[in-house]
């Protein structure tokens, strides 16, 4: 090991010694990541004195435990997660807001009646708040419960009224069938308490469920829950119009108005109805009296007893009766008792406009433009389908409107002769893109790969100068035109070796041209390009050796370093 971290360097030393503490510190990460995820939660969502109590004794049960970061949650072992739920609900953790009817489970004598009714009062709200926090969008509840008043006036008596206040989950709502379930829950576990007598409010204050004691589309004005039902009736009928005539005249000519007037005095008519000719017995009374007695005579005997006797028996009687008989008619009566409901349409008015047409004529100077309003028949049709569609009853005070009137996008159309000679608009760069085709395609391909062949050859005749002598040119920054530098330098006779080197890369650049050209497939015209830009050059190097010279010495320095 010794000869082994002698030869190496202090480079791979810190190497090696950071892969070790790297290594260290994953293997601890790992081993604290699975300790932390054995934990499991053991209660979320509690409040903050019960997760007190709960702490509490976990210290003194000597268990380890963890807090979440959220939602109230205490984490504990999974090993022994049913063991401490258990042990917590033997000590009553956590006790989940107010107690119910366990209040009374203990007896307690010396309790006044006063006592026990504020208790009964205490666990049945307990209770209710349970029953509301099971709700699966609920995550807290208080209810408050005011009992009814009894009185032997009944100006004094009061009836029962309540008041539930909820906390939503997160991205839960309550909808309008779950107060009205929440409603009913609680009025069925209170004695006379009704359903409307009931309030229900979430934690941000806002009025879920309000009591309906006047009703919420009854009184003198009209309330929010009124102009919403408004609302909605104007809507949909709106909606049935819209997509009736969509079809038959288009989307946007022609706009539809409705007005919804209701009447909210609901309450309840009894009606009573006397007929006259019609009369029936509604009494018959009968009574039969009589008094007296009656005296036989005859041939007493058994002759007098027989199938055909002889002499019969005769007497005279005394006897005196009366029969009274009070028999009562009344005339029929119909009674009629009705409930008129709240929110009845009472009257309603329609309104619909249609858009002309627009036809052109021409004339000397020009067109000239000429609105043509829509035909009788098919005012009468979209008369005759609005009426149907919205249930309009003439006999109700209904109105109909249906009128014709050019729209403004209509008027401000423009005559044929003002759009040819308009400009066409520039193309969209997405237009612009699609209209390029092969031929420009190669073009721009075939001069974006002559530049970078004159670049690469540029590069490559640098680091061939370097490579040949590497030695520093002296001597004075400029040479004049046309004298020649000593034999002996290397950097002599510059503008030969400048030609010698423009013939080859001449060469090289048509031979990589070509193999351009092959692998791309372009067309041979693409090359006059290259040809152009490499005259260019030469022209300009046969013209300004000297600055060409200064060029070449700046690229070998800039290689050099």
């Amino acid at each position: 090991m010794k000869t082994i971290l002698a030869n190496l360097s202090l480079r791979q030393r810190i190497t090696i010694a950071l892969v070790i503490l790297l290594a260290g510190g994953g293997v601890y990460e790992l081993i604290q990541y699975q300790q932390e995820a054995d934990f499991r939660p053991l209660f979320t969502g509690i409040a903050p004195d019960d997760a007190g109590g709960i702490v509490q004794k976990l210290k003194e049960s000597g268990v380890e435990y963890r807090l979440g970061e959220s939602n109230g949650s205490i984490l504990v072992p999974s090993a022994r997660l049913a063991e401490l739920r258990i042990a917590m609900a033997s000590a009553g953790l956590p006790k989940t807001g107010r107690i119910g009817f366990e209040l009374f489970d203990k007896v307690n004598l010396g309790a006044t009646e006063f006592t026990e009714h504020v208790n009964y009062r205490r666990a049945l709200e307990g209770e209710l708040e349970r029953s509301v926090m099971s709700l699966e969008e609920v995550e807290q509840a208080r209810v408050h419960i005011t009992f009814p008043k009894d009185s032997v006036f009944l100006d004094a008596q009061q009836p029962a009224k309540a008041s539930v206040l909820v906390k939503l989950r997160p991205q839960a709502r309550l909808a309008p069938q779950n107060v009205l379930a929440i409603n009913h829950l609680v009025a069925a576990a209170v004695e006379g308490l009704s359903p409307d007598a009931i309030s229900v409010l979430d934690m941000n204050g806002n009025l879920l469920g309000r009591p309906k004691t006047a009703g919420p589309l009854d009184g003198p004005e009209p309330s929010g829950a009124a102009l919403e039902y408004r609302h909605q009736l104007e809507t949909d009928l709106l909606s049935k119009i819209n997509s009736t005539l969509e079809p038959l005249l288009g989307t946007e000519k022609f706009r539809a108005g409705v007005s919804v007037e209701c009447d909210f005095t609901g309450g309840e008519q009894s009606e009573e109805i006397f007929d006259p000719a019609r009369s029936v017995m509604t009494t018959s009374q009968r009574t039969e009296d009589s008094t007296g007695a009656a005296n036989s005579s005859g041939v007493p005997g058994t002759a007098s007893t027989l199938p055909r006797p002889t002499s019969r028996p005769s007497g005279s009687s005394n006897r005196v009766s009366r029969t009274t008989e009070n028999i009562a008619y009344q005339s029929s009566r119909t009674v009629k008792k009705t409930r008129m409901p709240a929110g009845i349409v009472k009257k309603m008015s329609l309104a619909v406009l249609v858009d002309q047409t627009v036809t052109w004529e021409k004339e000397p100077k020009g067109y000239k433009k000429v609105l043509v309003p829509p035909a009788p028949e098919t005012l009468k049709i979209i008369r005759e389908q609005v009426a149907g569609v919205t249930g309009f009853n003439q006999d109700r005070g209904d109105q109909l409107t249906i009128d014709t009137l050019p729209f403004e996008s209509t008027l401000l159309l423009e005559s044929p002769d003002a759009v040819s000679s308009r400009p066409a608009a520039p193309a969209a760069p997405a237009a612009f893109v699609l209209k390029w085709d092969r031929k420009t395609l190669m073009t721009g391909g075939g001069a974006l790969a002559a530049v970078l062949v004159l670049g690469f050859l540029l590069l490559k005749l640098a680091r061939r100068g370097q490579t040949s002598g590497s030695v520093e040119v002296t001597g004075p920054a400029e040479l004049p035109r046309g004298a020649a530098a000593p034999a002996g330098l290397p950097g002599s006779n510059i503008e030969q070796q400048l030609e010698s080197q423009l013939a080859e890369r001449d060469a090289l650049q048509q031979k990589m041209d070509a193999q351009a050209l092959n692998s791309l497939k372009l067309a041979p015209v693409i090359t006059k390009k290259a040809e152009v830009l490499a005259k260019h050059l030469r022209e300009k190097i046969t013209k300004d050796p000297d600055i060409s010279a200064q060029i070449l010495r700046t690229w070998i320095r800039e290689e050099e370093s």
